[in-house]
């Protein structure tokens, strides 16, 4: 990836036009952003930013030009390793059995449960937002009454949902991504936690890849995404279910928690459980005992937009 050295904002944003704003940046300029995420910055006002990376001012001149964002600021970033200083604030995370630490944190691991050691890198997400622990949080409790055998994770990030389920369960688990950099850093990550045989990466968007289909039924489906997606995945994830199964849906707002409930109830899943962390929240569906057809259109998408350029589907960080 080319060094980012200056950032374009687009601020004072709907969420829904933070997005917007994340398409035309990533896929309608004829200038690459080498990076492009979108921030809450003011969660009481729902006001969100459009944040772009570029290699150079003029990249980024460029790019608010067309856009025609002339007051939009253009900041140059100060070269430190930000990875090294984003290590030293974060905290471990606890969430029920589970326990999410970095390299610099291992003195801090507890002697029961289940501890897994991510550091910030290249591919997205350390387990550290509130989707991510929600989703863990989930696990922990389905756990307790389920043993699920067939487990995919649908959006893997740097694999911490994936790790935690292979930790738990010592089971195979499906870990996919759209982008093979987080596919490989899941893979580097599972190895590094003891559970490399367990974990198989797979670079694939959405569900149409044939290894996944062949690996379904799922008993334990995790899709830690957007609303967006997860609306166009709803038919192909409640299809893929086994009778009884469970997904565990996140990468949800407050306000998007009823459509997404009701999306997928409506191709035959129940709501079993909501988790709400902040202004996120993770919905835990079950497909009917009976087996029944989900209902409705194909699901599979062609490629879902993200929240980070080359982070696959995870919005979770």
């Amino acid at each position: 990836m080319d060094e980012a050295r200056f950032t374009l904002t687009i601020g004072g944003l709907s969420h829904a036009k933070a997005l917007q704003m994340m398409d035309q940046l990533e896929s309608e300029l004829a200038i690459d952003a080498v990076a492009v995420s979108i921030n809450e910055t003011d969660e009481a006002a729902a006001q969100w930013e459009t944040l772009a990376w570029f290699s150079t001012r003029q990249e980024a001149e460029a790019a608010r030009d067309v856009l025609g964002l002339s007051e939009a600021p253009i900041s140059e970033v100060e070269q430190r390793d930000w990875v090294r200083e984003s290590l030293a604030g974060l905290a471990p995370v606890a969430a029920g059995r589970f326990f999410l630490h970095g390299s610099h944190d291992r003195d801090k691991r507890r002697a029961g449960g289940i501890s897994m050691e991510i550091d910030a890198g290249t591919a997205f997400g350390t387990g550290h937002h509130g989707t991510t622990k929600g989703c863990l949080v989930a696990l922990d409790a389905i756990l307790k009454s389920n043993r699920p055998r067939r487990i995919f994770d649908l959006g893997t990030g740097t694999g911490v949902l994936a790790l935690a389920a292979a930790k738990a369960r010592r089971r195979k688990v499906l870990a996919s991504d759209i982008d093979a950099e987080a596919v490989r850093v899941t893979v580097m990550n599972a190895r590094h936690n003891g559970v490399g045989p367990f974990v198989q990466g797979l670079t694939a968007p959405g569900l149409h890849a044939r290894s996944i289909h062949t690996r379904a039924p799922f008993d334990l489906i995790f899709a830690n995404i957007l609303a967006k997606p997860l609306e166009r995945l709803a038919t192909g994830i409640a299809t893929m279910l086994a009778p009884s199964g469970l997904a565990i849906l996140s990468g949800l707002t407050r306000d998007q928690e009823r459509w997404i409930s009701a999306c997928y109830r409506s191709r035959g899943l129940t709501l079993v459980n909501t988790y709400r962390l902040d202004n996120w929240v993770v919905l835990v569906m079950q497909r009917k005992a009976n087996g029944a057809k989900a209902k409705g259109r194909s699901g599979f998408a062609r490629r879902p937009k993200t929240s980070e350029r080359g982070s696959g589907y995870a919005q979770s960080v």
